[in-house]
């Protein structure tokens, strides 16, 4: 028996293409998706403008698929993370920011990584599977809705669990459908790529229609240092990811973010920050300094204040 078509993983016109069986007309793929990507609704009985044979259908024949919440913990600071379980019982986290003036949702795109970088407890994970777009969407969707800020400005940071350029696909098609004005309408502006820096797929990305804002982490500043804790390093060095950076279209009054987790005695030192204003020389780069937050199982502490 064929698995129920997941409506919440379509496009509007892939909407409109999966509901021609229900004979209805193509106007009502528009209105289900904005019930819900726009409202937040999936029980197809609560979809008050549609016809009620067409709920019926809805009902019978189709699926819509949302990550279920399964923890939610508050930090001191506002912070709040949200473990999420999905249809096959998989398991990720996304994050809300509440930091003045921005709200920001920090999301997911793969189940683990396989990017292994030495410092993050996800990549001892290894990569379990890619998530689908409708799961990467289906994140925002909850967040917003547990926030309340459905309807409201928020802005997205792709820098959850995964490297989004390796599911490449899976997140453009995700940007795309949050960019939907029947959605949520999110300006590419709102939303930031956070990358380790795969370089064919940044040449990729460059050419986008729809372009989201690069981050770029980066974690060192010598081959050396970057291969060791960033492994991806061996087959994209640094000195690539920087040319591909400075080929990379930068909006006007847009910048490349560069993102640089600190650790203790290994790459942090005034070496390292000069050799950082070296590397960045030429682009419209500013510098995210993030000192590591500890955890069993990482091998690093975080550095002073100092």
């Amino acid at each position: 028996m064929l698995e129920p078509i997941d409506l919440a993983e379509l496009t509007p016109d892939e909407l409109a293409v999966a509901l021609e069986p229900t004979g209805f007309p193509r106007f009502h793929a528009r209105q289900v998706y904005r019930w819900i990507h726009g409202r937040g609704v999936t029980d197809p009985a609560q979809m008050s403008d549609l016809p009620q044979p067409l709920r019926a259908a809805l009902v019978q024949s189709y699926r819509i698929s949302t990550p279920r919440i399964v923890a939610d913990d508050t930090s001191s600071d506002g912070t709040r993370k949200l473990a999420l379980e999905l249809a096959d019982h998989r398991r990720i986290e996304a994050v809300f920011i509440p930091d003045t003036p921005s709200m920001t949702f920090c999301i997911s795109t793969q189940v683990g990584c396989a990017m292994a970088c030495d410092f993050c407890l996800t990549g001892k994970m290894g990569l379990v599977r890619n998530l689908t777009a409708g799961e990467i969407v289906g994140q925002v969707r909850v967040l917003a809705s547990v926030t309340g800020l459905l309807g409201q400005p928020f802005n997205i940071v792709l820098m959850g669990m995964g490297e989004p350029l390796h599911n490449y696909d899976a997140t453009m098609k995700a940007i795309a459908m949050l960019h939907e004005p029947d959605g949520m309408a999110l300006s590419p502006k709102r939303i930031t790529l956070s990358t380790v820096g795969i370089v064919p797929a940044l040449d990729r990305l460059a050419t986008e229609p729809l372009m989201p804002n690069l981050a770029v982490s980066i974690h060192a500043t010598t081959e050396e240092m970057r291969t060791r804790l960033v492994p991806p390093n061996k087959r994209y060095p640094l000195r690539e990811i920087l040319a591909a950076c400075r080929r990379f279209p930068v909006k006007h009054r847009s910048r490349i973010t560069f993102e640089y987790v600190l650790l203790d005695g290994v790459n942090d030192t005034p070496e390292d920050a000069r050799r950082l204003v070296t590397l960045l020389e030429g682009i419209r780069a500013k510098v995210n300094l993030i000192p590591l937050n500890p955890a069993p199982g990482i091998p690093y502490e975080r550095p002073s204040d100092d």
